[in-house]
């Protein structure tokens, strides 16, 4: 195998220890590299949401399995880190999805403030919250993602893999969808 198809595949397959919508065991799993804070990764989580809704519906609830990893780009996204951080608190109390969508919905508002009151109406445990993200206990948790990331070749978000292999067409829910059910055959 050549270098470059080697950055093409995905280096740490997918678990039980992702974050998971559906069954790790699904015809097609598919794989985001995401940043909070960035605009082009809530676009594709919402083209992937779409996606699921319409699969699901046509092809059954265990044909796509979506799996969510951190890619914070710090270096150009200030908040990212610090959301990844909330989405994990959240996590450990049982609703990463939910702030998941939130963090997406809101990405212009991820300041600490934001954060907060995303995890009060959320209805989060707010002392845990705060000692959590003041304590940094899920860093290790994104650096983990970040880390298998760069292993499978990204270098920024989003980056999406389908079945263990990196989607490198375009973000169009036309070509997207097609690239899921090709990867089923």
């Amino acid at each position: 195998m050549s270098q470059d198809r080697d950055r093409s595949l995905l280096f740490l397959p997918p678990s039980t220890q992702d974050h998971v919508q559906g069954v790790v065991s699904a015809t097609v799993v598919l794989v985001m590299y995401g940043d909070y804070e960035g605009s082009e990764s809530a676009d594709v989580y919402r083209l992937i949401k779409v996606i699921r809704r319409q699969l699901s519906v046509s092809l059954g609830e265990n044909y796509l399995c979506f799996i969510f990893r951190h890619f914070p780009q710090i270096q150009i996204h200030s908040h990212a880190l610090r959301a990844a951080e909330a989405a994990q608190v959240a996590a450990a109390q049982g609703q990463f999805w939910q702030m998941h969508d939130i963090l997406f919905t809101h990405q212009q508002e991820l300041g600490n403030g934001y954060l907060v009151e995303y995890a009060d109406n959320l209805g989060l445990d707010i002392s845990q919250f705060l000692q959590d993200i003041s304590k940094q206990v899920h860093v290790d948790r994104i650096n983990q993602d970040i880390e298998s990331g760069l292993l499978s070749g990204v270098t920024a978000a989003p980056a999406l893999f389908i079945n263990g292999i990196r989607y490198l067409g375009r973000w169009k829910i036309e070509q997207l969808m097609a690239a899921i059910v090709t990867a089923s055959y």
